[in-house]
C-alpha cells in the first residue's frame, strides 16, 4: 500500500468515526429525555393517585357525617394534639406562584363496632372485637349517628383484649378535658357519653403536604413530614366552593382565611413534574401552563403539568 492509500483510508475512517459518534451521541440524547419522561410520569401518576384517594376522602366521620356535635379529648397542652374540629380541610396559598400546602383531616373506617357491655358510666372502658389492629398510643373517634367523642388510647393491648381504655395516659398529647360533659373536673378523661350497639370505633388522621427540600437535593412533595415522591417542583391548589348549596362548585380560588372552607366540596390541583437530569430540551426554554398562567422554565430541564379535580365525597 502507498502512503496516499494510507491517507485515504485513514481520512474515510476519521468519516466513518465521527458518524457513529455523532449516532451515539443523539441516542444518547434521545434515551436521557425518554427515561427522563418516564420517570417524571411515573411520579405525576403517583401524586394524582394518592393526593386523589385522600382528597375524596377528606372529612370522613362515619354516619355522623358533620363532626359539630363531637367531643376532642385531646389534651390542648400536648405536643402531639390535633384540632380534629377546626375543620376537614385546611390550605395556605405560596406566595408570588411558590407551592401550596394542603391539610386534610378525618377518620378510616375500620369496621370496629362497640361490644356489650356499655358503660354504665361514660367513664368505663370501651368493649370493641378482639384483633381490630388498634394499639396503643393511636388517636381513635367513637361514634354513633348523633355524637362523637376522640381520644388517645392509653393501654398497652387493645388489639388482644378487646378492651380500649382512654384514661389520662402517659402518651402524647394524651387526654384531658376539663369541660367533657361525661363527667368534667376531676376526671377530665372521661367520654361526654356512653355509646351502644349502634356506635362504632375508627382511627383519626390528619394528612399534611407540602413541597420542600429532599434527600437527594431535588424538590420533593412531603407528605407529613415524610418525603413522599421526589422531582415534584410545584404543588398548587384551587378550592371549589358551593355558596348556594347546590352540590357543584360555583367558583374556584386559592386559599383565602376570609373564605369559609367548610363551603368546598372538591378541590382542583396541579402538580409540576421535572426531570432530575439538565440539559434535556436542547438549548430552548421550555414553557408550561398552570392553571392558565404560562410560565418559563429557569434551565433546561424537561418538565411536566399533571391536573385533576376530585370531589370531596363526604360534603356531597
Amino acid at each position: 500500500m502507498t502512503l496516499v492509500e494510507v491517507m485515504i483510508a485513514m481520512l474515510l475512517g476519521v468519516f466513518l468515526m465521527g458518524g457513529v459518534l455523532q449516532v451515539f451521541a443523539s441516542s444518547r440524547q434521545t434515551y436521557r429525555v425518554h427515561e427522563a419522561t418516564s420517570r417524571m410520569q411515573e411520579n405525576g401518576r403517583m401524586a394524582l393517585e394518592v393526593l386523589s384517594r385522600d382528597i375524596r376522602m377528606a372529612d370522613f366521620w362515619g354516619c355522623a357525617s358533620d363532626p359539630g356535635n363531637f367531643v376532642n379529648n385531646l389534651d390542648e397542652t400536648g405536643t402531639g394534639y390535633v384540632d380534629f374540629l377546626s375543620g376537614g380541610i385546611e390550605g395556605t396559598d405560596g406566595a408570588s406562584g411558590a407551592p401550596d400546602s394542603l391539610t386534610l383531616r378525618g377518620g378510616i373506617d375500620s369496621g370496629i363496632t362497640v361490644q356489650p357491655p356499655y358503660g354504665p358510666q361514660a367513664s368505663a372502658n370501651i368493649k370493641v372485637p378482639a384483633g381490630n389492629g388498634l394499639e396503643q398510643d393511636d388517636i381513635v373517634f367513637v361514634a354513633d349517628c348523633s355524637a362523637g367523642d376522640i381520644f388517645q388510647i392509653t393501654n398497652a393491648n387493645p388489639d388482644t383484649s378487646g378492651t380500649v381504655v382512654h384514661n389520662t395516659g402517659s402518651g402524647d398529647p394524651g387526654n384531658f378535658n376539663v369541660t367533657n360533659p361525661g363527667c368534667p373536673g376531676a376526671n377530665a378523661h372521661c367520654l361526654s357519653k356512653v355509646y351502644g350497639s349502634d356506635a362504632s370505633m375508627m382511627l383519626t388522621q390528619e394528612i399534611n403536604y407540602e413541597i420542600k427540600a429532599g434527600s437527594e437535593g431535588q424538590p420533593a412533595l412531603f407528605r407529613n413530614d415524610l418525603e413522599f415522591l421526589d422531582g415534584i417542583e410545584n404543588l398548587q391548589i384551587l378550592y371549589g366552593h358551593d355558596t348556594d348549596g347546590s352540590g357543584t362548585a360555583n367558583y374556584y380560588a386559592p386559599a383565602d382565611p376570609l373564605v369559609d372552607m367548610a363551603d368546598v366540596i372538591s378541590i382542583r390541583f396541579a402538580v409540576v413534574v421535572r426531570s432530575y437530569d439538565d440539559n434535556l430540551t436542547g438549548g430552548l426554554t421550555q414553557n408550561y401552563n398552570l392553571f392558565g398562567t404560562t410560565i418559563a422554565a429557569p434551565d433546561n430541564r424537561l418538565r411536566q403539568v399533571y391536573t385533576s379535580t376530585v370531589a370531596v365525597r363526604n360534603r356531597l
